[in-house]
C-alpha cells in the first residue's frame, strides 16, 4: 500500500512535506537515545577517571602522623574552632629526576622554606608567616630514618627536617610558636616549578639584572614572567641578588606568593576547569600531606574555602627576629613581638602588616636630660573606661600590593 506520494507507509504533512514512517522515526529516536546515553556514560566515566587520577597522585605522610599521635600529650590545644593552621615545607631535597640536577647533598633533605598558614574561622583572610631556616630553636628529640632518635637540642630550626622530617619539623613549630599545627604540605624543586608552568608563570619585576650561576638563574632588569625554573631561581637565589642575606630571600619569597596568588584569582583558575585541571595535576603529583588532606575532596575543601579572600587580605610576615648574640649568621626572636604575633594567631585574631617605614620617616625619640625623672602618664580619672589596647602592627606586605612596579 502506498500514500499519495508514492512512500510506502509514509503520512504527508499539511505544506506537503513527507514524513519519515513512523518505524524509521522510532529508530532515529532511539538512536539519538542510544547517543546521549553513551555520552553521559562516557562523560562519566572520563570523569571518574581524572578524579581518581588526581586523588591518586596526593602522597601521604602515614609516617609523621604516627609520630605526632605518640608525643599527643605535648601538643598545643586548639583554642579557636574552625580557624586552620597549615605548616607549608618547602624540601631542597637532591632525590629524584627534578631535583638531582641541583646538586647531591649528602647531608640529606633540608626545609629550605618553611611558612605557617593561618586560615581563620571565618575565611575572610589568610596570613602567611616565614620562619627563618637559620633561626635558633628547641628542637625535640626526633625519629630519624634509620628508626634511631636524636637528643633534644637548640639548633637552628631547618635542621628539624634534616633529622626528623615533616613530624620533627611541626614539633619544633608547635614548641616555638604555642599554635597546634592541623595540616602539613611538603613540596620539592621539581613540584614547585610544575606548579608554576601549570598556570603560565608569575610576573615580578627586576630592579638590576641577576646572573647566579648557582641558583642557575640570569636575567635582564624590568617585568619578568617567570616560568618554573626561573622562578625557582628568583626564590632560592642568595648571593646574587639583594645583600646575600636570608631575609630578603624570604621578602622575595613573600613577593613571588602574592603575585601567584594575584594571578590565579585573575585569571579565574579556580573557577575555570580547563585551568584548574593543569594545577591541580601538578599540585597532587608534587605534594605529600598528612592524610586528612591526601585527597582531592581534601584539597577541595581547603581551596574552596580560600578562593574568594580579597588579595589585600592576603597578608605575609616574617616572624620578628634579629641576629643571634653568639652567631651573627643565625637568628633569634624578637620578644615581645614574637609572642604577641603567635598570640594573635592563636586565638584567631586578626594581624595587622604594613610595610617598613623608610630610616627618614622614623621620628627619633629625644632621651629625657640627665637626672630627670621619667614621664608618668596621666592617670585614667575614676569612672573613665579603660582605653582599649593598640592592635599590634607588623612589619609585612599582603598580595594587594604585589604589583610589577
Amino acid at each position: 500500500m502506498t500514500d499519495s506520494a508514492g512512500i510506502p507507509g509514509g503520512t504527508e504533512t499539511a505544506g506537503g512535506t513527507p514524513k519519515p514512517p513512523r518505524s524509521r522515526r522510532r529508530r532515529l529516536l532511539r538512536w539519538i537515545g542510544l547517543g546521549a546515553t553513551f555520552m553521559a556514560l562516557t562523560g562519566s566515566a572520563t570523569g571518574w577517571w581524572l578524579y581518581n587520577k588526581l586523588d591518586g597522585n596526593i602522597t601521604e605522610d602515614t609516617s609523621a602522623t604516627a609520630e605526632l599521635r605518640r608525643y599527643e600529650h605535648d601538643r598545643p590545644a586548639h583554642f579557636a574552632g574552625g580557624a586552620q593552621n597549615i605548616l607549608l615545607i618547602g624540601s631542597d631535597s637532591r632525590s629524584g629526576k627534578d631535583n638531582a640536577r641541583y646538586g647531591q647533598d649528602q647531608s640529606g633533605q633540608r626545609s629550605d622554606t618553611t611558612i605557617l598558614l593561618h586560615l581563620p574561622a571565618d575565611r575572610r583572610s589568610a596570613t602567611a608567616v616565614s620562619i627563618p631556616r637559620d633561626l635558633m630553636a628547641d628542637i625535640p628529640a626526633c625519629l630519624m630514618a634509620d628508626g634511631s632518635r636524636t637528643r633534644e637540642q637548640f639548633a637552628q630550626f631547618n635542621w628539624a627536617f634534616q633529622w626528623g622530617g615533616a613530624a620533627c619539623t611541626i614539633r619544633t613549630a608547635e614548641k616555638l610558636t604555642g599554635i597546634r599545627i592541623d595540616h602539613h604540605m611538603v613540596i620539592d624543586f621539581g613540584g614547585f616549578k610544575q606548579m608554576v608552568d601549570a598556570i603560565g608563570g608569575v610576573e615580578v619585576c627586576l630592579k638590576q639584572p641577576v646572573d647566579d650561576s648557582e641558583a642557575k638563574l640570569r636575567l635582564p632588569a624590568g617585568r619578568q614572567t617567570l616560568q618554573g625554573e626561573q622562578a625557582l631561581g628568583f626564590v632560592r637565589a642568595r648571593y646574587s641578588l639583594g645583600n646575600g642575606s636570608d631575609t630578603e630571600r624570604m621578602e622575595r619569597q613573600q613577593q613571588f606568593l602574592g603575585s601567584l596568588v594575584k594571578k590565579v584569582q585573575s585569571n579565574g583558575v579556580l573557577l575555570n576547569p580547563a585551568r584548574l585541571y593543569p594545577l591541580l595535576d601538578a599540585a597532587t603529583s608534587s605534594v605529600t600531606t598528612d592524610p586528612e588532606l591526601a585527597s582531592l575532596r581534601g584539597l577541595y575543601e581547603l581551596v574552596r574555602g580560600v578562593r574568594d579572600i580579597p588579595t589585600d587580605q592576603v597578608k605575609f610576615l616574617t616572624v620578628p627576629r634579629r641576629p643571634y648574640p653568639a652567631n651573627p649568621n643565625r637568628d633569634e626572636l624578637v620578644e615581645p613581638d614574637a609572642a604577641r604575633l603567635f598570640e594573635q594567631l592563636r586565638t584567631d585574631q586578626p594581624v595587622t602588616v604594613a610595610p617598613p617605614k623608610p630610616e627618614s620617616a622614623i621620628e627619633p625619640v629625644e632621651a629625657p636630660p640627665r637626672g630627670a625623672a621619667p614621664a608618668v602618664p596621666d592617670e585614667t580619672p575614676e569612672g573613665t573606661a579603660t582605653p582599649p589596647a593598640p592592635v599590634p602592627t607588623f612589619t609585612g606586605t599582603t598580595a594587594g600590593i604585589a604589583d610589577c612596579r
